[in-house]
């Protein structure tokens, strides 16, 4: 519980935003009711806590859809919430294409009501990806609007290295 005059520490994320020292992430929220998950979004908020962490694989999907449903996704909360998701992992493989993630993207904007991801990460290193295609859907991705800033996870250096030199923007996030 927050105690009497207590503030969440703020952080400044890759030089681009501040967001809660702590994120709520949304691995398992898709087993919870709708009612449960409203529970701990909203005591989530009243503790300070802004950034909400959301893969597409989550729960196939479902908890983007529980987390949109129990947040009601109003454009006033929207504003106010930092979210995040990843894509790049399929059934058996990893799949950094420019048609996979255009698709994962859209998919996540459907499931969770919203214009826009504030951060897009690559879930886990694909190593047949093809720098080159990732940089151009990024670069559409920002251009349309979709998505504000990139990332990746699980990523060491030499393979965040490799993808940068190809992007228009930074990396901002190896979680």
């Amino acid at each position: 519980m927050k105690r009497e005059g207590s503030v969440m520490k703020r952080i400044k994320i890759g030089g681009e935003f501040t967001a809660s020292d702590i994120a709520l992430g949304c691995f398992r929220i898709h087993t919870l009711s709708v009612k449960e998950a409203d529970i701990l979004l909203r005591t989530a908020l009243e503790q300070g806590i802004d950034f909400f962490d959301h893969a597409d694989i989550y729960g196939e999907g479902r908890g983007e859809e529980l987390f949109a449903e129990a947040a009601g996704m109003k454009p006033d909360l929207r504003e106010k919430i930092i979210l995040q998701s990843k894509c790049g992992i399929r059934a058996a493989s990893y799949d950094f294409s420019k048609e996979h993630i255009l698709r994962a993207v859209d998919g996540s904007l459907k499931r969770l009501k919203t214009e826009y991801l504030d951060v897009l990460l690559l879930h886990r290193p694909d190593t047949l990806m093809e720098p080159e295609e990732v940089a151009e859907t990024f670069h559409l991705l920002h251009s349309g609007g979709k998505v504000r800033y990139f990332g990746v996870s699980n990523h060491n250096s030499m393979q965040m290295e490799l993808l940068s030199r190809y992007l228009d923007r930074k990396l901002i996030i190896n979680q």
